[in-house]
């Protein structure tokens, strides 16, 4: 699954996570994982949902992927990294996360939550956050990702058409386009933080710098997702199909993932999520969410 965002942050220990190489080595073998969770919470990315993910559930190999920085495999559970984010190119050892250039960061965080939505539709998490969140995907999902209109032309997003799309499709349409956000918050935090410019200001102006580069990014339509298509027709004609702007991530989606993935406190989510436009289409016989649907339907 490729990444259309970016993200950096500036981790401060060194410790390196380890896969044989040549052979796939399971990414939550305790130490390993551990280590992980240690480098990003110094770093204060977020991490509960880390370690909300089962020790034995996901696999980290390496591969040449020529198309995409990361994938993630639902179906084996499997973290694919791009050889470049080894030590030396090597396939060995993923680079300690301090050497990791933005983007590269930014694409193990994407590629992490694919992995804990897989954990949570697979009844693995038990927390009652993660039943949170998998109640409010299903319903979301039906409501806003299951008829949708498209961009068949991505350069051309005001051509647009409508789809009805399976279950499957639906699902990972959804599920791409909460891993942007989240990849896009985290480079948007991330690069304030970093910025020398920047580096003395308050919490408080890097919080509204976010949330007025979050209303320029919902504004433009680029908090989208994507799938790619069941039906052999279709996938011949394009591999992927993005959403229409229309279709974009909705405030009330960002505020359950601020709270429930990012660790945001829930009032500030709220008033992050303010800053989005409200209103959103619905299309004709689409099912209205029953889960926190705060977003005012307008017709297309």
């Amino acid at each position: 699954m490729s990444l259309i965002v970016a993200a950096a942050f500036a981790f401060y220990t060194d410790v390196v996570v380890h896969a044989a190489a040549g052979d796939p080595a399971a990414l939550p073998a305790a130490t390993t994982w551990e280590h992980l969770i240690d480098q990003a919470k110094a770093a204060g990315l977020p991490t509960a949902f880390l370690r909300r993910i089962p020790a034995d559930f996901v696999t980290l190999e390496f591969d040449d992927l020529h198309a995409y920085a990361a994938e993630y495999h639902p179906e084996d559970h499997r973290l694919v990294l791009n050889q470049t984010l080894s030590f030396n190119a090597a396939g060995g050892f993923l680079k300690p996360l301090s050497n990791l250039a933005p983007r590269e960061v930014g694409t193990l965080y994407h590629e992490l939550f694919h992995a804990y939505m897989d954990v949570i539709v697979s009844n693995a998490g038990s927390s009652a956050q993660s039943r949170h969140l998998a109640d409010f995907a299903d319903d979301r999902r039906q409501c806003r990702y299951q008829h949708v209109m498209i961009t068949p032309i991505l350069q051309r997003k005001t051509s647009t058409e409508v789809r009805f799309l399976t279950d499957r499709e639906s699902w990972e349409a959804l599920n791409e386009t909460w891993a942007v956000f989240i990849g896009w918050a985290i480079w948007t935090t991330v690069e304030a933080r970093r910025d020398p410019t920047k580096r003395r200001a308050r919490d408080s102006v890097i919080r509204a710098q976010f949330r007025a580069r979050l209303a320029k990014a919902d504004r433009e339509g680029d908090l989208v997702g994507y799938y790619e298509p069941e039906q052999d027709e279709e996938r011949a004609i394009a591999r992927k199909r993005y959403l229409a702007s229309s279709h974009r991530i909705t405030p009330s989606e960002v505020r359950i993932l601020m709270t429930d993935v990012l660790e945001f406190p829930q009032l500030e989510a709220e008033h992050v999520a303010k800053s989005m436009e409200q209103r959103r289409v619905l299309l004709p016989g689409a099912p209205s969410c029953r889960l926190d649907g705060d977003d005012a339907a307008s017709p297309p």
